[in-house]
């Protein structure tokens, strides 16, 4: 019995060393050195983001008014073109017959103006010397006005054949890249049916949907950040359209960007687009208030994702939270910390819940 009751003491004795010992380790720990980002800098204040893609700003799709074979295709995907250049060739047989049968019916419908003409003449001559009758002279002038329009109707005619012709060869509207192409030489061209599609990519927009929270507080002119969704490339930009109409997009709004610099960008590329807000200090349910954060300051453990934060003891205490769109080097906080929080960015040594730490 006493070598029981010897034994639980020690024990005893030995629990409380080591709780001794880590209260000791803890209290002796050096503080590690952090950096912190202090209250209200980790906000921008309110914003809305809004994902879509880049497209060229001046885009045409190229077409005929003709049916029939494509006998040339000049133009290539990813070619050069200027404004001008033939790209595509229609046969051309039909109209060049009906060129002919214009130019047959001008040449008719001149002899006979011609034949009227001198013929009105010589009895308006007649006439002044009292040797016509005014009925000859009537009959004369209105043989005379019909040949002028027959011969007017035959040049009109002359003209839609030569419009005609311009459909035959096809060329560029606006210089640009082409960047699709519908057809190839032998192809039957009909009217209306798309051939070529050119885009000048000096000129870039980047189209997203807003939701109708947000649509009212976007204003054109207003300056945007855009990030690619590639690479998180950030660039800058201003509004330039916005529509005031849901009915086709689908309940959301298309706004559309302007990108100030698009010198390596392509049209297609996925893009996010973030609108900032004045933050009025007035609760809003419009907007919601941006928490964004640097991806290094990041903590993550399996599938979870934290951020350091500092106690009121000055100790790092882990805090879970939810991420959402990345903009850069930035990170959108979703949940789990506050717009007004500070946050441990960095620090000399590794972090854990408890240690003591210093700015």
């Amino acid at each position: 019995m006493k070598i029981l009751v010897y034994s639980v003491l020690l024990l005893g004795l030995s629990m409380s060393s080591c709780s001794s010992d880590e209260k000791n380790t803890t209290l002796n720990q050096t503080p590690i050195q952090v950096t912190v980002n202090q209250s209200g800098n980790n906000s921008e204040g309110a914003y809305a983001s809004a994902s879509g893609k880049l497209v060229a700003k001046n885009s045409v799709n190229v077409s005929t008014r003709m049916m029939g074979y494509i006998t040339g295709m000049k133009a290539e995907v990813g070619q050069n073109v200027r404004a001008g250049q033939l790209l595509v060739s229609i046969n051309s047989t039909d109209i060049q017959a009906k060129g002919g049968q214009a130019n047959a019916q001008i040449s008719q419908a001149q002899a006979s103006y011609n034949i009227a003409k001198k013929d009105y003449d010589r009895f308006s001559n007649l006439f002044k010397n009292q040797s016509a009758s005014q009925k000859e002279l009537d009959d004369m002038r209105a043989r005379y006005e019909m040949a002028q329009a027959g011969l007017q109707a035959a040049q009109a005619m002359k003209s839609e054949v030569n419009s005609q012709y311009r459909y035959t060869n096809i060329t560029a509207p606006i210089s640009g890249v082409i960047t699709e192409k519908y057809a190839e030489q032998g192809d039957m061209a009909s009217p209306g049916m798309p051939l070529l599609t050119i885009e000048s990519p000096s000129a870039l927009q980047a189209q997203v949907l807003v939701s109708e929270q947000n649509i009212t507080l976007i204003k054109q002119g207003m300056p945007v950040k855009i990030t690619l969704k590639s690479n998180n490339e950030e660039v800058a930009g201003t509004v330039g359209e916005i529509s005031r109409s849901s009915a086709n997009t689908g309940g959301q709004y298309m706004v559309k960007v302007n990108v100030s610099n698009s010198a390596n960008l392509l049209s297609g590329m996925f893009v996010n687009v973030q609108f900032p807000f004045k933050n009025t200090g007035k609760t809003n349910q419009d907007f919601q208030e941006g928490v964004m954060i640097p991806k290094s300051a990041l903590v993550e453990k399996g599938q979870l994702t934290g951020v350091y934060t500092i106690s009121s003891n000055n100790t790092a205490i882990l805090r879970w939270v939810k991420t959402g769109k990345s903009f850069g080097d930035q990170v959108e906080i979703l949940s789990g910390l506050n717009a007004k929080e500070p946050y441990i960015v960095s620090a000399q040594g590794k972090l854990f819940n408890g240690a003591k730490v210093t700015k």
